[in-house]
This record gives structure tokens, C-alpha cells and sequence, in this order.
């Protein structure tokens, strides 16, 4: 919980009274490398908060071909944040690529605490203006960016993950091949 209140007190402090209600609504609960955090075409209802691990958020086309649109490191929020808004079915999944130990909470649960816990609510609108700037900054790189660009700005956002997770994770993220990673990763070494 520690961490929690950390990331939390970046964003805006909370008070005694908000942090004891909003805290008592999380449970410990661990994922084994490969299991999803939540599926596509399941309805979102937890959020959790990503204590320990590495999970990854993907699409997959109708021919099953997978499309890494973003990686999950510790001490940040997880879950199917479009479905938990819009009540409808989740796109993404989210899998655990490491042994993860997370938080979670019942998002309509969170919600309730709103007309008492103003700091919580604007807690959490903070979090989706973040989640909007990312969503941005990323189609901003997949449109404009050549793949050598969008690899730099991947090791500065995520500095160390190539330790951790297969290469072929990363080239989906990039929206390259393979391939293509190792000839960038060869040219930028020759430099």
C-alpha cells in the first residue's frame, strides 16, 4: 500500500479520511507469468495498481496477428479503463509477461467515494488527463516518427525493459518486425 500512497500523493495529496476509505477497497492479488489481467471482450470492473512485475496491453487482429500497444512497469494503474468508463466490452488484453503482485479495486466502488472524497475524484481525473497525453504522444509517434525514433523514445520510456522481455514483444510495439529491430538496434551500436 505504501507505493500506492506514493503515487498517489505525486499526483495530488490526499487526506487521512480519503486515503483510509479509498485504501480499504484494494485487495492483494498475484498473476503467473502468461495469465491476463483482463481480456478483450470481457466488461471492465477492477482497476488495479501494478505493484511488482511486467504486463503488457495488446489487440489482436481477427487472424490472430498481436499488436503490443503499451507495457505496464510497477507503480502504475492497470485495467480496461475504456470498458470501466463506458461499461461496454473491453478491446485490449492485458497479460502479465513477469510474476506480478498488483492492488485491485471495484472501479464503481472507487466511483462512490466521489461526492464525499473530492481529492479522489480529482485523483482520478488527473490520471485519465495522463492517460489522454500518452494515448496522444503515441499516436503522435506510430504516425510521424521513423522506427529508429520510436525505438530511442522506447528505451527512454522504458529503460531496461529489453532485459526482461523477448524481442519480438518490443518490434510489435514499434510496429516493425523483428527483423527490423535487430538492423536498428545493429546501426544505432555502429554509431
Amino acid at each position: 500500500m505504501n507505493e500506492l500512497k506514493t503515487f498517489l500523493d505525486r499526483l495530488s495529496p490526499l487526506s487521512i479520511v480519503s486515503w483510509e476509505k479509498f485504501s480499504n477497497l484494494f485487495t492483494a492479488k498475484t498473476l503467473k507469468k502468461g495469465q491476463y489481467y483482463i481480456r478483450e471482450n470481457q466488461i471492465a470492473k477492477e482497476i488495479g495498481f501494478l505493484n511488482s512485475g511486467i504486463l503488457r496491453a495488446f489487440y489482436r487482429s481477427d487472424n490472430g496477428t498481436e499488436y503490443n500497444k503499451h507495457f505496464f512497469l510497477p507503480h502504475c494503474f492497470i485495467g480496461g479503463y475504456a470498458s470501466l468508463i463506458s461499461k461496454k466490452t473491453n478491446a485490449i488484453n492485458q497479460q502479465a509477461l513477469t510474476d506480478c503482485e498488483l492492488l485491485v479495486a471495484n472501479y464503481a466502488d472507487i466511483q462512490k467515494l466521489y461526492p464525499s472524497c473530492p481529492d479522489i475524484e480529482r485523483i482520478s481525473r488527473l490520471l485519465a488527463e495522463q492517460f489522454f497525453i500518452q494515448k496522444e504522444q503515441r499516436e503522435i509517434e506510430i504516425v510521424l516518427m521513423d522506427a529508429e525514433k520510436r525505438y530511442k523514445i522506447f528505451q527512454k520510456d522504458f529503460p531496461s525493459l529489453e532485459q526482461f522481455i523477448p524481442q519480438y514483444h518490443i518490434a510489435s510495439y514499434l510496429g516493425i518486425t523483428p527483423t527490423q529491430l535487430s538492423r536498428i538496434r545493429r546501426k544505432i551500436a555502429q554509431k
